[in-house]
């Protein structure tokens, strides 16, 4: 069975299918799904997914291009919904630099205090970082992040940096992306990475595997990821979708 560890079935990509398509997850082998905000108006819509699906758990957060849209209001909201039975993680929060959508100062700020929230309330976090290894590595150093734990997710970075948040305790977000030619990074994370630490996830509707790439990504699709890193880890698919089941219940406990 599949532990999908981050998803977006919120997105008004699945609008047209969205019930056909989460009604036939767990009869092919989905078996949990995180479904992760990135807007704060979004959060109710996750909510609602968590409440009509039992597999599927909520995490509440607002990714870095939307900062501008979080108040200490909507902190105190966050924190109100984090002590509801199914919503399990903080995120996704981080650093965007690619984008560039908000001012970096205001990122770190609200990336900060996202994970104050986690703190308090013991959740994990699920962090987004693009173009900005070293603003997050040291923004998650200077709170003691490796005290909250969770998983870097979509990770895009080289070994020495996996290193760095292996070392702090933070699992290693891996989904389509391993599946491209190009993608001889994180090949290396994955071959270097123990498959303890690897948490398997698509960022639907986004990134989809090879044979798939460039069209709508979705949780069905995940065995072209648990395909590759069996290839690069030696070891049978079975043994990948055995562990990181269990990584996936260890670092997001409410879902047992």
């Amino acid at each position: 069975m599949i532990f999908e560890s981050h998803a977006h079935y919120d997105d008004e990509a699945f609008d047209e299918d969205r019930e056909t398509l989460l009604d036939s997850m767990q009869v092919h082998g989905v078996e949990r799904v995180i479904n992760v905000c990135a807007e704060v108006q979004n959060w109710d819509r996750t909510l609602n997914l968590t409440e009509k699906y039992p597999f599927i758990y909520g995490a509440v957060g607002v990714h870095p291009d939307d900062v501008g849209s979080l108040t200490e209001d909507g902190i105190q909201k966050m924190r109100e919904l984090c002590q509801m039975e199914k919503v399990v993680a903080v995120g996704e929060i981080g650093l965007d630099y690619y984008w560039d959508k908000e001012q970096h100062t205001s990122q770190v700020f609200w990336f900060e205090r996202q994970m104050e929230v986690a703190r308090e309330e013991k959740l994990p976090i699920i962090v987004h970082s693009r173009e900005a290894a070293q603003d997050t590595l040291e923004t998650m150093k200077r709170v003691n992040a490796g005290e909250i734990g969770g998983v870097i997710h979509c990770f895009s970075y080289g070994k020495e940096m996996a290193r760095e948040y292996l070392n702090m305790g933070f699992s290693i977000g891996v989904g389509g992306v391993v599946t491209f030619k190009n993608a001889r990074k994180l090949k290396e994370v994955v071959e270097y990475a123990p498959l303890e630490s690897l948490l398997l996830e698509t960022d639907c509707p986004y990134l989809a595997p090879v044979p798939y790439r460039g069209k709508r990504n979705c949780s069905l699709y995940i065995p072209y990821v648990v395909q590759e890193i069996a290839r690069i880890k030696g070891v049978s698919e079975e043994k990948v979708m055995e562990v990181t089941r269990e990584n996936g219940y260890r670092v997001f406990s409410k879902t047992r």
